[in-house]
């Protein structure tokens, strides 16, 4: 009896350990991510941008809607939920700063010289 107690109390433990680990792990921001930025300027206002990870090594690469090209991030800065990183678009640099709602949605800014635009973002559920 007192063999079958213990069994069911170091089961029980190691389910709660095991729930309370997975319930901690911070979302993964790599994957593609549908943007919108509806008061960016014209021909800015949607897109990708696309995290990666490779041998621990993040990279990030933005293309807007009807360009196929892929603007590489610089200086990319990875924190517990959130993303940073700077593109050069048409010669100004812009800075991107994002950070991750759940598993699914992000949201941020990017800074130019001309001000702050307001970014949402959506994980593409087409790349899993």
């Amino acid at each position: 009896m007192k063999k079958s107690v213990l069994f069911l109390a170091i089961m029980l433990l190691g389910i709660t350990i095991a729930s309370a680990q997975s319930a901690n792990k911070p979302n993964d921001p790599a994957g593609k991510w549908k943007f919108e930025a509806p008061t960016a300027p014209e021909g800015y206002k949607s897109g990708t941008i696309e995290v990666a990870i490779a041998d621990n090594n993040y990279s990030t690469s933005i293309s807007f809607t009807g360009n196929d090209f892929k603007i590489p991030g610089e200086k990319i800065r990875i924190e517990k939920d959130s993303v940073s990183f700077i593109v050069y678009v048409e010669g100004n640099q812009v800075s991107i700063s994002l950070k991750m709602e759940d598993a699914a949605k992000m949201s941020g800014k990017a800074l130019y010289s001309d001000g702050e635009i307001p970014l949402t973002l959506t994980r593409d559920k087409s790349e899993k």
